[in-house]
């Protein structure tokens, strides 16, 4: 009977030392990769044979490898964290299927360029009606007429609805039309520049007669008559900070008038040809002028040194705007371009090149990083700084001379043939369009717009003429949104430049 119990506790012993060795394995394979020795984490290593038996131990094996590896950088530094706190959580993703506001949509096209989400794009393919090609639809998708699409099945381009938000139209605000208020003579030739005060007192005008005429706003008597140029007056312009009056004209001259003795004080000698546009720079002391040399010329207001000479265009510079933010100075030229450029370096930042035609007119917007331009039939929107295209004005089939607009956002196009539109500057909705009447005596020929502005309120349009008269207008007061209703339905707009 001993020889059976001493075979069993040797089987026994057998099956003990063969469990001690496996867990002795598994130990060794788990616990022995998270020692601090790095060598030794080289030289122990999992077995094979037993990963592949058991894949348990060697997800454990990896979580505590990685436990042990990146245990110091499982928690950001101090300073790191307190900048994330600092900046408040992540706003939440707008839902896709709230449509976006006129305010929503117009921002929108302010900040072009940025792509939509998946969510927004997924809403408006869903909503839009423009056609597309589609190509190189993903493997298992959905073909015509419903059934999936095979892997080995050759993938052709088709029809597909357009996922383009830009399809979107805001709808215009209303404006009350605007009504002729007032008519001022004086001049005896046309009326090329014009230029309000900053306390909303006066406006000068500059005209063909060689005259440069001081007028009351609110009365439109004439205050004063300054003599000095010796051909037209193509520009004018009131600093806000000193009792200083620009004046620009055909005679190559730029003139500095001191407004408390009504003299020239400085003249500003550099161009080669007649000057045609005149703006101070809003914070600088500089003013910057343009004119048939092809150049921008840039002025200290006080030295009269010639700081800059911006040179490119290949044609007269018509217009130029200037700004506190880059581009600080644009402009544009009759050679159909549109040119941004860094005033500190006297180089340009970009060219726009949409036009077809010669870009006579410019404006920026007053509250908004915007601006238009305005050449033969085309007034086009941009976004500042990088001159993104944003929208047309379509309609006003005439020559631009002038544009205007103020922080109503109503835009006004004057035409070389009279013709006047006033627009909503968001959607480009034009929501009065009439022609001026020349004054009696003068041909039609004579009934063009030269130049426009809005005075410092924005409540009254003055506009120089081709029949010598300056033409104040003012919105009817007496307009309702059901007496002069938004006459205004969404169409499939195409994104032209």
């Amino acid at each position: 009977m001993a020889a059976p119990q001493g075979a069993a506790n040797g089987a026994d012993v057998t099956r003990l030392e063969a469990l001690i060795r496996s867990n002795a394995r598994k130990t060794k394979a788990i616990y022995t990769s998270t020692a601090p020795d790095s060598a030794a984490r080289k030289r122990i290593k999992l077995d094979p044979g037993l990963a592949s038996e058991e894949p348990d131990i060697t997800k454990t094996a990896l979580s505590l490898r990685l436990h042990a590896e990146y245990s110091d950088v499982q928690t950001l530094p101090e300073a790191i964290a307190k900048k994330l706190s600092a900046a408040g959580p992540r706003k939440k993703k707008a839902n896709a299927e709230e449509a976006p506001s006129e305010s929503e949509e117009h921002a929108r096209k302010l900040i072009e360029g940025i792509p939509a989400s998946k969510t927004a794009g997924a809403a408006a393919g869903a909503n839009s009606s423009a056609l597309v090609l589609s190509r190189n639809r993903p493997a298992g998708s959905t073909a015509a007429g419903g059934r999936p699409q095979a892997r080995n099945e050759p993938q052709n381009m088709s029809l597909a609805r357009r996922p383009d938000s830009l399809l979107a139209q805001p709808r215009p605000d209303w404006h009350p039309p605007w009504k002729l208020q007032r008519v001022i003579s004086g001049h005896l030739g046309w009326v090329r520049a014009l230029a309000v005060e900053p306390n909303n007192q006066w406006f000068a005008s500059g005209a063909g007669d060689r005259t440069i005429k001081i007028w009351d706003l609110a009365s439109g008597q004439l205050r004063l008559t300054l003599t000095g140029h010796i051909s037209t007056v193509r520009g004018l312009a009131v600093s806000p900070r000193h009792p200083y009056m620009f004046s620009c004209g055909e005679d190559k001259m730029v003139k500095c008038w001191d407004l408390e003795t009504n003299k020239v004080i400085r003249h500003y000698h550099g161009h080669l040809s007649g000057v045609y546009t005149l703006k101070l720079h809003p914070t600088l002391d500089v003013l910057v002028t343009g004119g048939r040399d092809g150049v921008a010329r840039v002025w200290d207001m006080r030295t009269r040194s010639n700081v800059h000479v911006l040179s490119g265009h290949t044609g007269t510079v018509a217009d130029l705007v200037c700004q506190e933010a880059d581009p600080q100075v644009i402009t544009g030229s009759l050679d159909s371009t549109v040119r941004m450029w860094d005033l500190a370096a006297g180089k340009t930042m970009g060219v726009l090149t949409h036009h077809k035609k010669g870009v006579r007119a410019l404006v920026t917007h007053p509250t908004e990083f915007t601006f238009a331009t305005g050449s033969t039939g085309s007034i086009k929107q941009w976004k500042c700084p990088e001159g993104a295209f944003m929208q047309n004005f379509e309609g006003h089939n005439a020559i631009i001379n002038t544009l205007a607009v103020n922080d109503q956002n109503v835009f006004f196009s004057g035409g070389d043939n009279g013709s006047m539109s006033f627009w909503d500057w968001k959607s480009g909705y034009r929501f009065q369009a009439l022609d001026t009447t020349a004054q009696p005596g003068s041909l039609d020929a004579e009934a063009g717009i030269m130049s426009s502005i809005f005075d410092m309120s924005g409540a009254r349009l003055i506009c120089g003429e081709a029949d010598k008269t300056i033409k104040v207008w003012k919105e009817d007061p007496n307009a309702t949104p059901e007496s002069h209703p938004i006459e205004w339905k969404p169409t499939l707009s195409r994104r032209k430049y």
